[in-house]
């Protein structure tokens, strides 16, 4: 871990400056060859260099892994097997980083318990079965025989996360020159909020049990129960699933099977919005685990791990996504461009162009205001993510207009892993019908799927019998 202070701060950002000048030169390098006709992607020089960034990134840990993370798997707008490059050298980020030193991983579990991990647990396994940005997982067991999951926060991870988000601070006055009416400052207030949440593991403790509370006897979604009397500020104590890796799944599902799965990951992000207004932040496949349980109905469940991105919106905030996603739909472009500027996307006083908005928002919101059925694929996430990213496309000068309201910043992170993970899968769907299950009173279920959901809600939330 680099060291702490200024010194640490900066031998860190010019590290991953650096890492990330020859990443940007490669990937800005096989764009031009393209746009010159070219055929001209060099892939063993991207995977040499995907290599170094999955090293890279892997030891510095914190926000730069978690960079990494996000990288493995969500649709460059690159050729296929230079995609496949990075995904392929960046996917041991997910869930087989580096592996942190043994002492100091049990120093923390000494200083949050005041005891040793032998003297807390039945037992402790040292060799961790799992490492991702800020700490890594340990499993162990209970005296009562429970097997559990134990993650501990990397010591000195926290100094390092707040360091590189202070590096982002540096760059405030760039964002304003690149996107000239974005609020910067409630930006940045927002992402401290929710990089706080997830160095506190006693806050993603309460987390993921509101969750687990939610979700209690899901007939497909399951999350894992929290024993809370043993969670600490870097420790946080789960209990275990056993269940299949997103990408060995991906490798030996049957159509069917993807099917199913592609539609359960839809469903927990966009039921936990509807009718719990909590939303999980973190789409990246190392949070799926792939349960073959001959009790479920179908025979697939899906477990969802990791809450340390979370956010609960508020009942005004949740009634105004909801009023843009309707004219979304109905293709109502003057409520859809009121409802944007109340919102704050729409900076007052300042012209911009409104169908070009409405234009990119219903290319977001293509999956539930498209002609259903509608089937995610990359190539479709990859056209989002241009949209946003690419100086050269079509939308680029409109974007630099508007203005991202904070709480939309973890939603905007969620939009690109999510439709990257449902494009994998090919999945296949009538998506505005399965979104109306949760925000639309009395809809009928779209697809078997529904009808479990649906029974499995009326027996949690029962409507009081009719007078006589």
């Amino acid at each position: 871990m680099a060291g702490k202070g200024l010194g640490g701060r900066v031998r860190r950002g010019s590290q991953l400056a650096r890492t990330g000048i020859r990443g940007a030169s490669g990937l800005a390098g096989s764009r031009a060859r393209r746009f010159a006709g070219g055929t001209g992607d060099d892939v063993a020089a991207h995977a040499q260099l995907a290599g170094n960034l999955a090293l890279v990134l892997g030891e510095m840990k914190g926000a730069a892994m978690k960079l990494g993370q996000l990288l493995s798997f969500v649709d460059l707008d690159l050729p296929p097997e230079v995609r496949s490059a990075y995904h392929d050298a960046l996917a041991s980020l997910r869930d087989q980083a580096p592996a942190f030193d043994a002492d100091a991983i049990a120093e923390v579990i000494t200083e949050e318990y005041g005891a040793p991990a032998e003297a807390v647990f039945a037992s402790f396994d040292p060799e961790p079965l799992a490492a991702a940005s800020i700490g890594q997982v340990h499993v162990a067991k209970l005296d009562d025989g429970r097997e559990v999951v134990v993650k501990v926060q990397y010591p000195g991870v926290a100094e390092a996360v707040r360091a590189d988000l202070d590096n982002a601070s540096a760059f405030a006055p760039l964002a304003r020159v690149v996107a000239q009416n974005q609020e910067i400052e409630p930006l940045l207030d927002e992402l401290r909020e929710r990089i706080d949440d997830e160095l506190d593991y006693e806050r993603e403790a309460q987390y993921q049990r509101a969750f687990a509370t939610r979700y209690t006897d899901h007939p497909f979604i399951r999350v894992p129960d929290i024993v809370g009397e043993l969670c600490r500020p870097r420790v946080l104590v789960s209990e275990r699933i056993h269940g299949q890796r997103f990408p060995a799944f991906l490798a030996e599902a049957d159509e069917d099977e993807r099917q199913r799965v592609g539609e359960i990951i839809f469903r927990y992000a966009f039921g936990s919005i509807g009718r719990f207004r909590l939303f999980n932040g973190d789409p990246h496949p190392g949070n799926y685990l792939i349960e073959r349980d001959a009790a479920a109905d179908g025979g697939i469940r899906v477990a969802f791990l990791d809450y340390g991105s979370v956010k609960m919106f508020t009942r005004e905030r949740y009634a105004s996504m909801r009023s843009i996603e309707e004219a979304m739909a109905t293709g109502d472009r003057d409520t859809a461009i009121l409802a944007l500027r109340e919102a704050g996307f729409l900076p007052r006083n300042i012209e911009v162009d409104e169908d070009r908005v409405f234009e990119w928002f219903q290319l977001y919101t293509r999956p539930v205001v498209a002609e259903q059925p509608f089937t995610f694929t990359s190539q479709f996430a990859a056209e989002v993510i241009r949209s946003t990213t690419d100086p050269r496309d079509p939308f680029s000068n409109m974007l630099r207009q508007l203005n991202l309201p904070p709480d939309y910043l973890l939603l905007n992170r969620i939009q690109w892993g999510l439709n990257s993970v449902l494009g994998q899968l090919g999945a296949t769907g009538d998506w505005r019908a399965i979104r109306d299950e949760y925000i639309v009173a009395d809809a009928e279920p779209a697809s078997e799927l529904g009808e479990q959901d649906a029974r499995w809600w009326r027996e949690r939330t029962p409507r009081p019998d009719p007078p006589a």
